[in-house]
């Protein structure tokens, strides 16, 4: 028996051997084996983690909101991580290795494109929820992405003007970097992700801010007094924006926010936030030609992801794959 054949007969067999008793969802051993793909496995452990980073919920939370969409979105995040360890395992195969340099490049080009400082960078990921850290290594692994499909897929990636001048036309809100928005925050930080009790009076206790926001209370006040986020010794002041600067959900939830009013108790991942539209200066779209290299990098990751997917489900179907709940 060759060795990877041996692996993954023992790795049946402990998979095996982890259903030989039923055990509730809250009693599962966090460390148990759920999927193998070809010679690694996916761990219970590593599926939670993955569900509370794409969720903003715990499994346990998840589940007791909606047992159907707990169960979709777990089948969804599964099929991502076995497409992972796919890919992982072709990239090592190949002898892809994405430096440190490549990244901060990278990170570089994107600021130069969309003209935003270190600062501007920075804060627009904080409106998202990511750390510098966390968007490091998804650049990382759009890089990785990149080079397998420049490998594996021998036709060059041609973006034309038609292309950008079309996305241009289709996103027009999306240049109007005239337009700048100050706001401010409040912030209110879970202390137990896996309490599923806790974000629902959080939710409450945001609401209850904003009624009393509305009816005449002091943001900034309130803001020093409850907020733990970011600027809450500001008033919660969280800097000036340029509108597409922001990402599009927070444009979204912005959209229509006149100065000095409030949005709705959003859902982040570690908490609830209320933002403020302090300030708001309109402008003047950007001409195309300001932002033609931006468009471009957009449009070549989509047909980047176009292209993966398409290679993936390839791929998937001759790997050894097993799924185990």
């Amino acid at each position: 028996m060759n060795r990877n054949m041996y692996i993954r007969t023992c790795l049946i067999f402990f998979a095996a051997m982890g259903l030989a008793a039923p055990v509730s969802f809250s009693a599962e051993t966090c460390n148990r084996v759920v999927a193998i793909v070809n010679d690694q496995v996916i761990t219970l452990h590593e599926l939670n983690k993955t569900i509370k980073e794409l969720t903003g919920y715990s499994a346990d939370d998840l589940r007791l909101r909606n047992e159907e969409k707990f169960m979709d979105a777990r089948r969804q995040i599964l099929a991502r991580l076995i497409d992972e360890k796919i890919a992982e395992e072709k990239v090592r195969e190949l002898g892809i290795k994405v430096s440190d340099r490549q990244i901060d490049a990278t990170i570089e080009k994107i600021k130069l494109d969309n003209q935003m400082t270190h600062e501007d960078f920075v804060a627009r990921l904080q409106i998202e929820g990511l750390t510098y850290e966390k968007y490091r290594e998804r650049i990382r692994s759009q890089i990785e992405r990149a080079e397998l499909i420049e490998h594996e897929v021998k036709s060059k990636i041609i973006v034309s003007e038609e292309d950008i001048a079309r996305y241009y036309e289709q996103n027009e809100s999306s240049f109007d970097t005239g337009t700048k928005v100050r706001l401010a925050g409040i912030f209110l930080g879970r202390t137990n992700p896996n309490d599923p009790s806790e974000l629902d009076e959080l939710v409450k206790r945001g609401e209850e801010i904003l009624a009393k926001l509305r009816a005449g209370a002091d943001f900034s006040e309130t803001a020093r007094n409850v907020s733990q986020g970011p600027g809450a010794d500001e008033g919660g002041d969280l800097g000036t924006f340029q509108w597409n600067q922001l990402d599009p959900e927070a444009r979204r939830l912005l959209e229509g926010v006149p100065v000095g009013g409030f949005t709705d108790p959003i859902v982040r991942q570690n908490g609830v936030q209320i933002i403020k539209v302090v300030e708001k200066q309109e402008g003047n779209k950007k001409p195309l030609q300001d932002v033609k290299n931006a468009i471009y990098e957009i449009l070549y990751l989509q047909e980047v992801d176009r292209r993966y997917e398409k290679w993936i489900t390839g791929l998937r179907e001759s790997s050894y794959t097993k799924i185990i709940f």
